[in-house]
């Protein structure tokens, strides 16, 4: 597992909020890591299943951003486990994925993902812009 403290603008709206970001294409992985920092979030990064349980149930973070294909257990089910656990059924995950099936984003929504992005169609803004939203939907 990765961790990184911010180094931010004050007035961002993600300043401080703890984000797990699981994904295992390390290029992808460092784009996307240096961004949330860039907001000012306390980023946790791994692409292993385990660890994301884990760390959820000892950071107890605001949000998880969640790949679906991983080596070993796949982002579906994490989400199954996290929705599952009374602990941290409460934490919203959005999924972050190159499957663009309609089959695999209902599949996401049902399982209990907040969001599902494509890859290929949002922008690293717009992932910001997501995450920002997630997390008001979730505070009101």
């Amino acid at each position: 597992m990765e961790h990184s403290e911010p180094a931010h603008d004050e007035r961002d709206g993600l300043v401080g909020r703890k984000v797990v970001w699981v994904e295992d294409d390390k290029f992808l992985s460092e784009i996307i890591a240096r961004k949330l920092i860039a907001h000012g979030c306390v980023l946790f990064h791994t692409a292993d299943g385990e660890e994301v349980l884990r760390i959820l149930k000892k950071e107890k973070p605001d949000l998880v951003l969640l790949d679906i294909l991983l080596s070993g257990m796949d982002g579906f089910e994490i989400l199954r486990r996290i929705k599952e656990d009374a602990e941290t059924r409460g934490t919203p995950v959005i999924l972050l994925s190159n499957l663009s099936k309609k089959e695999d984003i209902e599949k996401g929504k049902a399982l209990g993902a907040a969001r599902f992005l494509v890859k290929a169609m949002v922008s690293l803004d717009e992932i910001i812009g997501e995450i920002e939203a997630v997390l008001r939907e979730v505070e009101k």
